[in-house]
């Protein structure tokens, strides 16, 4: 179907429309409260609610948020650590804090506005922001409106930029359930995530409807043609073009993985918190408590061998049965 102008900007305004409601759509209090006490007296454009614990609430779950700062410098973080957000976005830490009654835990990454838009914006090859983004979100803490209509522009490009690889990555013709359960495979690849094959599923539990309304109007905001019958759709993708796209993916795919490596070797030197959150890990999942010295919480990585041999000490590794 040939789109005019007119539907063009009437779809626009329905994804547009969609994402506002997600947005602002209500979370629990002690949220709420979580994000008030982790800001403290900073001011940042605002902070975004994302990942499993939105998807699904666990009381014993890891929040994720999104910091969205202005300049750098509007976060509390050291020189060392603004440089290497800097040059290798985003920086993330790890909060614990006491809310609703009980402690609470998150990591919270951060980002200035200017790279919150170029990580979603069409030239980008870094998957990693946009893909989080066209998920379900919620704004849990703004500055001011103009704050809010600025972050809800880079939603909207990143539900943008979803839409056109979903296209080229999902098959000539299907579902919208199977064009983003394309996408999602090709975004996980990309990262290196350890998650099972079930976990493109995952995301779009419980929203269905949210994806299958977005997808045609995101194709249709876009001046993409394409072919309905029923549930299934069909993007007037030339096979030039197609190849194109899934040529251009693939450099995609290599680098996030080089860039995944990467985050995680400038982890061992900026992720504040780090040392608390594995130690809470290893509580959780063996109950065993892992001594931490003032050096090791803030370097976890550098003191890997140390911290395995305290570990092997406490029994983590001993044979049992």
């Amino acid at each position: 179907m040939p789109h005019s102008s007119p539907l063009r900007l009437a779809a626009a305004g329905r994804v547009a429309h969609l994402l506002a409601a997600d947005l602002t759509r209500p979370v629990a209090p002690a949220v709420t409260e979580f994000v008030t006490r982790m800001i403290g007296g900073a001011r940042p454009m605002g902070v975004l609610f994302y990942g499993s614990v939105l998807r699904e609430p666990d009381p014993e779950g890891v929040l994720d948020f999104y910091v969205i700062v202005e300049r750098l410098e509007d976060w509390n973080a050291g020189y060392l650590a603004r440089e290497a957000n800097r040059l290798l976005p985003p920086n993330v830490e790890y909060h614990e804090i006491a809310a609703g009654g009980q402690v609470m835990r998150a990591k919270v990454a951060i980002l200035s506005i200017a790279q919150f838009r170029r990580m979603t914006g069409q030239a980008t090859l870094d998957t990693t922001v946009w893909a989080r983004f066209c998920q379900p979100v919620r704004l849990v803490w703004v500055r001011d409106p103009d704050a809010a209509d600025a972050i809800l522009g880079c939603i909207i490009r990143a539900v943008a930029q979803a839409g056109r690889w979903a296209a080229a990555l999902g098959p000539e013709r299907g579902t919208a359930d199977e064009f983003w359960l394309a996408l999602f495979a090709h975004t996980y690849g990309a990262e290196l995530r350890v998650e099972n094959g079930r976990r493109p599923r995952t995301l779009l539990g419980g929203a269905e409807t949210r994806y299958r309304t977005l997808l045609p109007d995101i194709w249709m905001a876009e001046g993409l043609e394409f072919d309905r019958d029923g549930a299934i759709l069909a993007p007037h993708l030339a096979p030039a073009r197609r190849r194109a796209l899934r040529d251009g993916w693939w450099l995609r795919g290599r680098l996030g993985r080089v860039l995944n490596v990467s985050r995680l070797f400038k982890a061992a030197f900026t992720f504040e918190g780090g040392a608390r959150y594995i130690a809470w890990k290893i509580r959780r999942h063996s109950g065993i408590e892992l001594p931490l010295g003032p050096f090791s919480e803030r370097h976890p990585l550098i003191c890997l061998p140390y911290l395995l041999w305290k570990l092997r000490q406490a029994g983590l590794f001993r044979r049992r049965g």
